[in-house]
């Protein structure tokens, strides 16, 4: 394992048994994610770097018990919070580096990822491999249940303008790895910005 899966590994084991009551009230706020997807009755949905599982209740409900719903995360406390949270029960659970999912090409109609972006120590090609798995014109939600300014507040740092996140670093770097911004959000009350798998 690389230097920087294990560093992944180490931040959320430690925070992994109070994660969800961290964030108790971001329920609607994933939920309203989700629902911007698109999705349909019997899509098939990864949920990148799923932690405890918060967005699979919503993107089960969006693609119906004929659809498919994946959890993929590198941390194995996260997956077990999951299932104590009974999660499982609303996806599949992967225990997998976004890095190399172990899908077929084009297997998938969308790809959520909740905080996902910061936390990829190779965006570029993190965000080409989630390109790999989804079918042309499929949906990538990268998501977070606060905008890029209140986040940095509640860690007491800067907002700075080489964030990825930030619409002049994203669109680029979604362009070069398949994807192309069709939606972007920074707001205090949530960050999301949607982008389609190019042919």
């Amino acid at each position: 394992m690389s230097d920087d899966q294990t560093r992944v590994q180490e931040f959320f084991t430690a925070r992994a048994a109070d994660w969800d009551t961290r964030f108790p009230d971001d329920g609607p706020a994933y939920a309203a994610a989700v629902a911007e997807l698109g999705l349909r009755t019997g899509d098939r949905v990864l949920d990148a770097g799923c932690g405890t599982g918060r967005a699979l209740p919503p993107l089960r409900a969006a693609v119906g018990p004929s659809g498919v719903v994946i959890g993929a995360d590198l941390t194995p406390a996260m997956l077990r919070e999951a299932v104590r949270a009974g999660r499982d029960r609303d996806g599949a659970l992967l225990l997998t580096d976004v890095a190399a999912l172990p899908l077929r090409a084009g297997s998938l109609d969308a790809v959520f990822g909740a905080g996902l972006i910061s936390h990829l120590p190779s965006p570029a090609e993190d965000l080409r491999e989630l390109a790999r798995v989804v079918r042309p014109g499929g949906v990538l939600a990268l998501f977070h249940p606060i905008g890029r300014a209140a986040l940095a507040a509640r860690h007491g740092r800067p907002l700075t303008p080489d964030d990825l996140r930030a619409e002049p670093n994203l669109r680029p770097l979604l362009a070069g790895s398949g994807w192309r911004l069709t939606s972007y959000a920074d707001e205090d009350a949530r960050f999301l910005a949607l982008a389609v798998r190019e042919d």
